[in-house]
């Protein structure tokens, strides 16, 4: 935001220098990036009146001319002008002066001739037409105002200014404005501020009647049109055309740069549109139609959508709202009839119309942040004073104001001086943060320690009483707070919590058995979960979309970290990576309910992934049951899991405390296709929350057996449909006391075994007594048992 000092004048007496307003800016919350400085440099530039020109003696260009330089006398300059002739009024640098790029001038001489000077231009003195006609031409510049002799340039033509480039936070968009950061610098001065002259004289439009139109008031909830009679088009004034070229804005006519004003001074940006070309004398505000076209002020033809929000006659678009107007409704010189524009267009629908369609505006980037209808209506009437200043032509009565709803009541927060102070941690005075609140326009009513206040109509920000106590400390002025600690803080040594400590401790564990850790994105495509092949009854199918995502690879938010594992693994092989083993610990997002009315509950999961190499399904597994030991939890993974994205036997459900919390295996060849992926992947994903909830499970300690065990090797037959996890749970129950652990070692398929069978050998430990050692016939015992128990439940014999 770009706002010159002699501007900011014009609303607020400012005497203090410009580095105390600097500061005083930057203590109410407004950054100054730089302060450009104006005419600065320029210095001993003065008018003079040429007396006499003759030939130089000794070059055939150059001529020797006698100047009137006032106070600094009668001098001689020569100079190769040839725009300049006796009588006229020009700047001369003289002796020792400054130019505006910097460079001194000094006396000398020219082809043995004395020069105690030299005539200037434009350039040399750091202007163009926008401050003085003329100005922008080769050559000297010849004043066409009677200015008197020997006076400083610089002050005749107010050239030294001081423009301050304000970064104003997205939260205050009413402050997007030269008025708006007066309105600050007055609070912050304790100065009074004055409104901007809104007066101006209509009179009766005895014209066609103007209709308007919204077909779509979410986007546009209100729109003001104004009807200009017998326009004049014509330039600016110099005080305008000044203004608008410190804030970057080239002069155009009167009607277009009253407009631009109004965007500076006001912050709303307005349009004008040329009655003539207005069909029926129109206004309908409606979304485009796809592949509808229009060609802007730029010249520039725009293929438009259903998402971008037109202005349009009778018969044809004529403008983009918030954008850009029109070629076909510009104003041009022999423009008569001129209708103002001022609307409030909806922030997000502007952003993404100008980003997708590639044109950002002055226009659009105020939209952008936000307008708000209170300031619609009053710059309507400032353009309208200015264009009754200027006399660029006749203000009617003729006014269409289309509001969607009913004008927006001032938002009003009743709390107390007590929560205020609370909020920043010191006693500010009560007559203070009455005095503060006042000056920044708020109505402020007082009760004991009750305080209710009323918000301006342009700060739609304040909502609360935090709002308050934050404009309260940055006007008192935020040295004033001292370092406490909130109310329920405590002072502790620092370190990790538990919590903490047994995330890096997985991290490490991981990292030890050759894993590196993965950092995604929490956004995925959609294409990434249908890469899933999920069903409208899995969890992972339910995620909440994005309604205004960054782009079209991220419009999702992940309820599981498989596409984003997956991903890494693409992205990997294409750059030649053909193994590796990585993992994450990431939130994962679940909806409460959809459509989405309240924030998810997040939840981190673990994701692990490896691809290539000889790693396989039982190296996975190895890596959870290495997790479960540092833990001391006992995890299930021997169910066959039913997960899309996983092969369909080779799959397993990771089970703890008897609750499902994940899955692992091979990524199925479908899905690892639809993610360019050749290589075999195995991925295990689970509920971290749920897991981490057993790391608390305390160490138990027991003495070392006096006995040693036993253990027995036993090849079984089974029906191939048997699982590892049926038979393992049989034998731990038919010996539960005496069965220390069962592990599978070898599974064979073949003619051996005959059709639709397999031999699984299974190693069984069995423990001692405390008492006594284990004999051989109390292992055959055991052995007995636990085969009678696999063949009655489950068929299954020993080979």
């Amino acid at each position: 935001m770009l706002a010159p000092l002699s501007w900011l004048k014009d609303f607020v007496d400012i005497d203090v220098t410009v580095e105390e307003l600097e500061k005083r800016l930057f203590d109410s919350g407004f950054e100054v990036e730089q302060v450009i400085a104006y005419g600065d440099k320029l210095d001993k530039v003065v008018t003079c009146k040429i007396l006499e020109i003759t030939q130089h003696p000794n070059a055939e260009k150059l001529r020797v001319c006698q100047v009137d330089a006032g106070s600094y006398g009668k001098l001689q300059i020569i100079t190769n002008a040839q725009n300049v002739k006796v009588g006229d009024i020009v700047p001369v640098a003289v002796d020792g002066a400054t130019l505006a790029t910097g460079d001194r001038i000094f006396n000398g001489k020219l082809r043995g001739e004395d020069s105690f000077g030299m005539f200037c231009g434009g350039e040399e003195i750091g202007i163009t037409d926008d401050y003085y006609d003329g100005a922008s031409s080769d050559g000297v510049l010849v004043f066409h105002d009677d200015f008197p002799l020997g006076a400083e340039v610089r002050d005749l033509l107010g050239l030294k200014d001081y423009v301050f480039d304000i970064s104003v936070l997205a939260n205050r968009p009413d402050c997007q404005s030269v008025v708006g950061i007066a309105r600050e610098i007055a609070c912050a001065l304790n100065k009074p501020f004055k409104e901007p002259d809104l007066t101006f004289n209509a009179v009766s439009g005895k014209y066609e009647n103007i209709k308007v139109s919204i077909k779509d008031t979410e986007l546009c909830p209100r729109y003001i049109a104004h009807l200009i009679k017998d326009v004049k088009i014509e330039k600016s004034p110099k005080w305008m055309s000044r203004r608008l070229a410190l804030c970057g804005l080239n002069s155009i006519n009167n009607i277009v740069d009253i407009t631009n004003y109004v965007l500076l001074e006001m912050g709303q940006p307005m349009h004008a549109f040329d009655l003539d070309n207005v069909e029926n004398n129109e206004i309908v505000v409606r979304r485009a139609e796809t592949n509808e076209k229009i060609v802007t002020l730029d010249e520039k033809e725009c293929l438009l959508n259903s998402e971008n929000l037109l202005i349009c006659d009778g018969v044809k678009p004529i403008g983009l709202a918030g954008i850009m107007g029109g070629l076909n409704s510009e104003i041009k010189d022999e423009t008569n009839t001129v209708l103002f524009e001022c609307a409030k267009f909806k922030r997000d629908n502007i952003r993404r119309s100008a980003r997708t369609l590639g044109k950002s505006s002055d226009s659009s980037k105020r939209f952008e942040k936000g307008v708000d209808e209170y300031t619609t209506e009053r710059a309507m009437k400032r353009a309208l004073h200015l264009v009754d200043l200027l006399k660029a032509g006749v203000v009617t009565d003729v006014d269409v104001d289309c509001s969607a709803f009913k004008e927006q009541e001032n938002r009003e927060v009743s709390t107390t001086f007590a929560k205020i102070n609370g909020v920043l941690g010191i006693e500010v005075p009560k007559d203070t943060i009455v005095d503060i609140l006042t000056r920044l326009g708020f109505g402020v009513t007082v009760d004991g320690d009750n305080i209710k206040t009323v918000a301006p109509p342009y700060r739609e920000d304040v909502e609360g009483y935090p709002d308050l106590a934050e404009e309260v400390i940055r006007t008192y002025g935020y040295e004033h707070i001292k370092p406490t600690l909130l109310k329920d803080a405590v002072i502790t040594a620092g370190g990790f919590s538990k919590e903490q400590q047994n995330e890096l401790k997985v991290k490490k564990a991981l990292v030890n058995l050759g894993y590196s850790e993965a950092m995604t994105f929490s956004f995925y495509s959609k294409k990434d979960v249908s890469a899933l092949h999920l069903s409208e009854g899995d969890d992972e199918a339910n995620a909440i979309i994005i309604g205004n995502p960054i782009s079209d690879n991220y419009e999702v938010l992940r309820r599981t970290l498989v596409p984003s594992m997956l991903k890494v693994v693409s992205s990997n092989v294409k750059k030649g990576n053909m193994q590796g083993r990585i993992f994450e610990i990431a939130k994962a997002f679940i909806p409460k309910s959809l459509p989405v009315s309240d924030f998810p509950i997040e939840k981190r999961h673990l994701a692990i992934a490896t691809f290539g190499g000889e790693d396989d399904f039982f190296t996975l597994k190895g890596v959870l049951e290495e997790l479960a030991s540092v833990f001391r939890v006992n995890l299930d993974l021997n169910t066959r899991a039913e997960k899309t994205y996983l092969h369909p036997g080779i799959s397993a459900k990771i089970i703890v405390g008897g609750q499902e919390i994940g899955a692992f295996g091979q990524v199925s060849y479908e899905t690892a296709a639809e993610f360019d992926i050749e290589n075999k992947v195995f991925v295990a994903e689970l509920d971290y929350d749920a897991l981490a909830e057993f790391f608390t499970v305390p160490f138990k300690y027991k003495n070392l057996p006096k006995f040693k065990n036993v253990e027995r090797d036993l090849a079984l037959v089974a029906d191939e449909k048997v699982t590892c996890a049926e038979i393992e749970a049989v034998i731990k129950s038919a010996c539960k006391n005496n069965v220390e652990s069962v592990r599978l070692f070898d599974v064979y398929v073949g003619e051996q075994v005959g059709e639709g069978k397999k031999s699984m050998a299974f190693s069984v430990t069995f423990k001692a007594g405390e008492d006594k050692p284990l004999e051989t016939a109390d292992v055959d015992g055991f052995v007995k048992r636990i085969l009678g128990s696999l063949q009655h439940r489950l068929g299954v014999s020993l080979r």
